[in-house]
């Protein structure tokens, strides 16, 4: 399958951009709205429900029956796939919900590993761990849970952050494989009509209201068999996210929590300021902070571009290395433009003029590069080759730095050697 960017994994707008879609959102706005309204009465009955009976195959069949009316479906392949013996269930991570929806089917229970304590985690369904404070020690008080006979399995979600479950799958931390010899790999499937499944920075309240306000929620929940762990954790890992991504028609992606967290604030700070900038830019079709495939193509190809530049140019911020990008849409033109500041900076410093030494793009009114143009004519395939090409640049730019200072102050050239 296609590898796809980081920017396809989540949705950052809830609704269509379809306009037929948009139409019909209309349309059953207030349907939604009283429906959502009717549900929030019926959930707080399904609460209760839940806390008054023991946890059990009545408590879940009830349960699960009293979610259907709150447009919540739960389906699932055949139940006798489940292990019994299992202690660790594997799941990728699609809302905030999903280990209510697995409980509906089996007993299991899902720590709660950062953010929620006393009542709220209770209440949303997490096994609390208030007295760790490290991730060493939740290893070793989730291994003592999983060697205790007669506890509910663990079900965990090693992403340890949620995708739009329809393109690939973080990648998974390892930590949660070196808990047991054996794990049971469940995947999960999650569809709506007309809304997205849930999209970034948004609260589990806002996404539980649009879960009432929508007709209704498939999730479907596929069992797939046992696996047992012969090989590091590591490779333990990768083999358990091979085999879902597979089940589940994805990618399996080397994209980390740390990775979304990066895309999130780059797509929150740097790119609206790189949209704003209309000096020498390129006529755009959409703004650079949209979330259509043009600019989710664009936003790619910039940060691709990026990171080839930084290959170069290991000194120079990433941010000012994207502005030039977004200016230029040219890796060559932008590595110039950078040496050539440098240049400046070199200049300058050489005179003793310390206000010479800040990074940015070259003015447009700057004076042209004549003796020597300290810039390849195209950009190495490889590290070697790029690493040869930043040396080349970096004499050429000494050398012009120096012809500079000999010309500037009158120098004889055998007394500047």
């Amino acid at each position: 399958m296609e590898t796809r960017g980081i920017e396809h994994l989540f949705d950052f707008q809830r609704f269509p951009n379809e306009g037929l879609l948009l139409v019909l959102l209309l349309l059953y706005a207030p349907v939604g709205l009283a429906l959502m309204l009717l549900r929030i009465f019926i959930g707080v009955h399904v609460f209760l429900v839940s806390c008054a009976l023991p946890d059990s195959l009545i408590r879940r069949f009830i349960v699960r029956i009293m979610c259907s009316m709150l447009g919540m479906y739960v389906k699932q392949n055949d139940p006798r796939l489940r292990d019994g013996n299992v202690k660790l269930y594997i799941c990728n991570h699609v809302t905030r919900f999903d280990h209510n929806i697995l409980n509906l089917l089996t007993s299991c229970n899902t720590p709660m590993l950062e953010g929620l304590r006393g009542f709220e985690c209770w209440a949303r369904g997490y096994m609390e761990m208030a007295a760790v404070t490290g991730r060493a020690e939740l290893v070793e008080a989730l291994q003592r849970y999983c060697s205790t006979p007669g506890v509910p399995p663990l079900l965990l979600f090693p992403e340890e952050d949620t995708t739009n479950g329809r393109v690939g799958l973080l990648k998974f931390s390892t930590w949660a494989f070196s808990l047991t010899e054996s794990v049971q790999p469940v995947a999960l499937f999650v569809k709506r009509p007309l809304l997205a499944v849930n999209t970034v920075e948004s609260s589990w309240v806002a996404e539980l209201l649009w879960t009432l306000f929508v007709p209704f929620t498939v999730y479907q929940v596929r069992w797939l068999p046992t696996v047992s762990r012969p090989e590091s954790p590591e490779e333990f890992a990768d083999r358990v996210q091979e085999l879902l991504a597979i089940e589940l028609g994805v990618v399996s992606t080397q994209f980390t929590k740390a990775d979304k967290a990066e895309h999130i604030k780059r797509k929150r700070h740097v790119m609206p300021r790189a949209a704003n900038s209309n000096l020498g830019a390129r006529p755009r079709t959409s703004p650079v902070g949209s979330v259509g495939p043009s600019s989710g193509t664009e936003d790619r190809q910039i940060a691709g571009m990026a990171r080839q530049v930084k290959e170069v140019l290991p000194d120079i911020p990433l941010s000012i290395i994207t502005r030039d990008l977004v200016r230029t849409n040219c890796v060559d033109t932008t590595i110039t433009n950078l040496l050539e500041c440098s240049e400046e900076a070199l200049e300058e410093a050489s005179t003793g003029d310390p206000s010479g030494l800040s990074w940015g793009p070259q003015s447009p009114a700057a004076p042209p590069v004549s003796i020597i143009k300290p810039a390849a004519k195209t950009f190495g395939k490889s590290p070697i080759d790029r690493h040869m090409s930043l040396k080349e640049r970096k004499e050429a730019l000494y050398e012009y730095a120096r012809r500079r200072y000999i010309e500037k102050h009158g120098l004889n050239q055998e007394n500047a050697l």
